[in-house]
């Protein structure tokens, strides 16, 4: 028998006392010695219920009054079915699609008349008209297995919220590892309608999804984003458990993605929630503003896609009418990252029905029907469009720009505006505006939601970054050649492919010193010798100045991969030390199952161009568009490959793609040998920022020399005020 003056007890029963007295949940019930019945403490009949079907048929009633007996029964019966042949993930989201949408019933109504109507099971609109319990100490039992719950969280009978508490003096990752794991094991069924899962300690608390590792169960530490924020467990349940952000989590913040192959139930973290809610509120307020919607500023790692899928779903849910949104970008590779999102989370499919553009008329086209999101290239504005003929003169139509800083001039913005006169703007971006970006701020206004670099580390969204000025010691790296090519890397490729050639052209010696034979062959070594030796610490990425020279980099690696296994295994067959020994066997069977590969766009008249380099390009290509073959013959894509954690496809030799917009949080480390600078620099060096099981830092190897650029860049935009303007 359990001691009732336990710790956990204490925290349980205060967890408790503080959702009903200062939140104002209904009810609280210990259930510990539960009497069961219709009659009983809960209603339950068995401890395999988890649906409370007493309070459930009462909202069922209230909120759907005048039908006869029989409606609310099949109502309940749908609720409370499931598949014991689905998998948890495959049944939460069935459930929670279907309790946001309604039960649908058929029944005969006085004329004897089948009638089909769908049922409300929550009162979105007026949080207070639902019925809140939390219960404490709830036995549930499995095919097989009793389990007791610390506290459940009932809605209208729904098993929303499940907490898992421990004492002041446990870590909350106890709850993750000892209880939880354990309970979705034993007890899965307990978690078929559950929301979001909140672990802590009295003293802290963190909230994740039943998908979620721990490493991305996620702190709650402000109720406005004007506050500095504190790791405090009641913080999280204010934010989290008071019945209105309840019921708008539940409602508008939680996705189901399928992108990567398997689902990964997304719950909204803090700064998400309270920025897309400013945005949603900027939208009721966009004839006031002018269209205007503002610029939200997320630093790289945050969540960015997944804050665009909350706002574009939130605002047709709550704000009625047919809205439009327009997502643009200026790439292809950010064009598919973000299309990615929404299909996974089944927000858009372009093969059913199509929202992608293909060209200027296409998007044209697509303007001028009723879609929910369009996703197009900013480029695909290309066609002269005077105001007195818009492709539309609707005032429902919001355009989302990703990376708001670089869409904003010249004829094709011009044309956007034409295009769509009455629309209003929002601009996505991962790093801030410049003080003298007037431009930007004409188009979207100022900001209306700011989540910077430095807070992001300390909420532990991203980790840290770390760096290592290898060039240097190399002698390879170069301040002022650095500060030249970056300067031109910028302006060349934002209009368009032939990089080399032009770089080549314009900055002549600065560019043959950088791609210099004997230069790239120190880089390669060195690269070999430092990721070999940190061969735990994930997936890398090297970036090149241009493709050609990605694909010379990839050749001298490869020599240098082959020369060091070869060393290892000498060096391995005198090691007397057994441990040692076993070490550095696993190293070497890693060495030799690595992949290297080079990811670039391709281009017109890439084969001869490669050629000239006395290089052959088809290969690469080939690799890039078939991607890899296993053993057991199956073919996983080439980007899958490098996100999978343990696919051996674990070094990306990459100059432009993937240095936006994709995430693979087991990357590591990435070594820089391109010229970068203040928006583009940040973007590239927040590839290793993700947060990854295990992984407590990410590393920046420079070989070119970024420093200055460097600490330009995080001056800029690594810590600024809640309103987006510089510290003083």
């Amino acid at each position: 028998m359990i001691s009732m003056f336990s710790e956990d007890m204490l925290v349980q029963q205060t967890t408790a006392d503080y959702l009903a007295g200062d939140l104002h949940w209904n009810e609280s019930v210990y259930a510990f010695d539960e009497k069961l019945g219709e009659n009983g403490t809960l209603g339950r009949l068995s401890e395999q219920e988890i649906v409370l079907v007493r309070y459930l048929r009462r909202k069922l009633e209230e909120f759907n009054p005048g039908l006869p007996p029989e409606a609310y029964k099949d109502a309940v019966r749908s609720i409370v079915e499931t598949s014991s042949s689905e998998s948890l993930s495959s049944t939460n989201r069935a459930k929670d699609n279907l309790l946001k949408s309604g039960v649908d019933v058929v029944f005969r109504n006085e004329k004897s008349e089948r009638v089909r109507k769908r049922l409300k099971i929550f009162d979105f609109e007026n949080p207070e008209n639902n019925h809140f319990l939390i219960v404490r100490e709830l036995w549930v039992k499995g095919s097989i297995y009793r389990r007791r719950a610390d506290l459940v969280g009932f809605v209208n009978g729904i098993p929303l919220v499940f907490m898992e508490v421990k004492n002041l003096h446990k870590d909350v990752k106890a709850a993750y590892e000892q209880n939880l794991s354990d309970y979705k094991d034993t007890v899965p069924h307990l978690f078929y309608f559950n929301a979001y899962i909140v672990l802590g300690n009295g003293i802290e608390a963190r909230i994740g999804s039943i998908t979620s590792k721990f490493e991305h169960f996620s702190d709650w530490k402000r109720l406005s984003e004007e506050e500095p924020g504190v790791v405090d467990m009641e913080t999280l349940l204010k934010g989290v458990c008071s019945r209105k952000n309840l019921m708008d989590i539940f409602e508008n913040f939680i996705l189901f993605d399928e992108s990567a192959g398997k689902t990964v139930k997304i719950v909204a973290r803090n700064h998400q929630f309270l920025g897309v809610n400013r945005a949603v509120d900027s939208v009721e307020s966009r004839e006031d503003r002018d269209g205007k919607l503002g610029v939200f500023w997320h630093t790289q790692g945050s969540g960015k896609s997944y804050s665009i899928a909350f706002f574009t779903r939130k605002v047709r849910r709550k704000l009625g009418g047919n809205f439009t949104f327009l997502i643009l970008t200026d790439r292809e590779d950010l064009d598919t990252q973000i299309y990615k999102t929404f299909s996974g989370c089944g927000l858009a499919d372009h093969d059913k029905d199509p929202c992608r553009a293909g060209s200027g008329g296409h998007l044209k086209s697509l303007l001028s029907e009723h879609k929910a999101v369009i996703f197009s290239l900013i480029q695909k504005f290309n066609q002269n469009v005077l105001p007195e003929n818009p492709y539309s003169n609707r005032d429902d139509i919001i355009v989302i720009t990703d990376e708001a800083h670089r869409t904003q001039y010249g004829n094709l913005s011009l044309n956007m505006r034409n295009a769509l006169p009455k629309a209003s703007f929002i601009g996505f971006t991962g790093t801030p505006l410049f003080s003298d970006d007037e431009i930007t701020r004409r188009v979207f206004g100022n900001y209306i939601s700011t989540y910077d670099f430095q807070r992001a580390v300390q909420d532990g969204a991203t980790v840290p970054l770390y760096y290592d000025a290898r060039g240097e010691k190399l002698r390879v790296a170069s301040n002022e050649l650095n500060e030249r090519i970056a300067e031109k890397i910028e302006e060349f490729e934002l209009s368009g492919d032939d990089v080399e050639r032009r770089l080549e052209r314009e900055l002549k010696r600065d560019y043959h010193i950088i791609t210099a034979g004997k230069r790239l062959d120190q880089i390669a070594r060195d690269f070999v010798e430092h990721y070999s030796e940190g061969w735990e610490n994930g997936k890398a990425m090297v970036v090149c100045i241009d493709k050609v020279t990605c694909v010379r980099m990839h050749r001298l690696i490869e020599f240098y991969w082959y020369e060091r296994v070869k060393e290892l295994e000498k060096a391995s067959a005198k090691i007397g030390d057994e441990q040692e020994q076993i070490f550095r066997q696993r190293q070497l069977d890693w060495m030799r199952e690595t992949r290297t590969a080079v990811m670039i766009s391709e281009e017109q008249g890439e084969v001869e161009k490669f050629r000239s380099w006395d290089l052959e390009i088809e290969p690469y290509r080939k690799l890039i568009k078939e991607g890899f073959l296993s053993d057991s013959g199956e073919r996983i894509d080439f980007e899958s490959a490098f996100k999978k954690e343990d696919h051996p496809f674990r070094v990306a030799i990459v100059c432009a793609m993937w240095l936006t917009g994709f995430d693979v949080p087991t990357l590591g480390t990435l070594y820089l040998d391109k010229p970068l600078k203040a928006h583009t620099l940040m973007q590239a060096i927040a590839r290793a920022n993700r947060v990854a099981e295990g992984k407590t830092n990410g590393l920046i190897v420079d070989y070119c020399g970024i420093l200055k650029n460097l600490r330009k860049a995080l001056a800029t935009f690594a810590g600024r005020n809640d309103d987006g303007r510089d510290s003083p």
